[in-house]
């Protein structure tokens, strides 16, 4: 580190506080007391899990995706996995998804009995690439699994042609796409069926563990419900094997109340992006995420690219501002993936992406002072 740089950062840090990379503290203050509440209501109902919160919450985020249904599960992996159950993956079966995304993807694939097939990224939104997707399809693949990435949606319209030339389904991983559209239409409502997590960092979070499936298939319908409940179609009458895979009372609870807030928090991540873009559009030795033509982005995260990530890391460390590092290893290359053969170089375009992406702090109460101390250590870094 130059003697300029470590004196402008000196500069920068002191009497600064930390800059945390995400704040689950103060957007709960303002609704604190509605949280207690609706834990006491739990209480004194002991209404602890399904009931009139998960129905309730069922219906409000049903209307808010624009789906028929949404069916409230323990986790978002379960909501993959119920998935690919109740489309009766069999063994053999290959499902084509990207390699760039959390583990929970392919692993609901693999443990629904189905192999992932991995296809590299565009390298502007960093999702499926339709044209890697074309190149994979092969007599044993049966659907398609585009990953709604850091807030915004997959290419739709090509991979939604490829499924219906090829007779496939389409399940939308749209963990990290809240109220995320592609040219008008929500995630969550363009497949066969949409996969939510409510893990607490989401844009619509949880105080716990939650996952929603929404669909207007009536086959995922049925299915999502009965492996939730251990493969029951009514008390104790086990149509199959299941899961104990149900959505908690007290999270849907705290759920109904931060969907109502969701939109106005999608405006606060918004609001950071544009702060971002504005003041840092100008170094040429950093990559900014870009908003795709047909995408209203919801900023999960804002993630940046530099051939320097782990110098630029350590800096951001040093002023006290917060910085992640999502998906640093692509799935093709993790042990746990060994045996599917992929080799380095396979999917080159993930695999640059994943050495040189870095996530800045970005939620919905990010201040302007905050991203402004953000943008003053980055420009300084690179000398500007």
């Amino acid at each position: 580190m130059s003697n300029s740089l470590v004196s402008a950062l000196d500069t920068l840090i002191t009497d600064a506080a930390p800059i945390p990379f995400l704040d689950l503290v103060e957007p709960h203050r303002a609704r604190e007391e509605e949280f207690v509440a609706a834990f006491r209501r739990a209480l004194r109902s002991a209404a602890f899990v399904g009931g009139p919160e998960v129905e309730g919450f069922e219906r409000e985020f049903a209307a808010y995706v624009g789906t028929q249904h949404a069916i409230g599960v323990a986790n978002g992996t379960d909501s993959l996995r119920f998935i690919f159950l109740s489309l009766g993956i069999k063994p053999g079966d290959e499902v084509i998804t990207a390699s760039h995304t959390f583990i929970a993807t392919s692993e609901a694939i693999s443990q629904a009995g189905g192999r992932p097939v991995f296809v590299d990224i565009d390298p502007i939104t960093m999702t499926l690439d339709p044209a890697a997707v074309a190149a994979a399809i092969g007599p044993r693949t049966v659907g398609i699994v585009p990953v709604h990435l850091y807030g915004q949606t997959a290419d739709m319209d090509p991979l939604l042609a490829l499924a219906a030339k090829h007779h496939l389904w389409i399940v939308e991983d749209a963990a990290q796409a809240h109220g995320a559209r592609y040219r008008g239409r929500s995630a969550g409502t363009m497949g066969v069926a949409g996969s939510f997590s409510f893990y607490p960092g989401k844009n619509l979070g949880s105080v716990g563990e939650g996952g929603a499936v929404t669909t207007n298939d009536p086959r995922v319908l049925e299915g999502v419900r009965r492996l939730r409940e251990h493969g029951q179609r009514e008390k104790y009458v086990h149509v199959s094997e299941g899961y104990n895979g149900r959505l908690h009372a007290i999270q849907a609870a705290v759920l109904r109340i931060k969907l109502q807030d969701l939109d106005a928090a999608t405006a606060g991540r918004q609001r950071v992006a544009r702060w971002y873009q504005e003041a840092l559009g100008d170094i040429g030795e950093l990559s900014l995420p870009q908003v795709a033509s047909w995408a209203e982005h919801v900023w999960h995260l804002y993630v940046v690219r530099t051939p320097v990530r782990e110098k630029l890391r350590r800096v951001l460390t040093a002023a006290r501002i917060g910085a992640g590092l999502h998906y640093p290893v692509p799935l093709h290359r993790q042990e746990a993936y060994a045996h599917l053969g992929y080799a380095e170089g396979a999917l080159p375009i993930t695999e640059r992406t994943a050495a040189e992406l870095l996530s800045l702090p970005m939620f919905p109460t990010l201040s302007e002072d905050q991203v402004g101390r953000v943008v003053q250590v980055v420009r300084a870094f690179f000398g500007r």
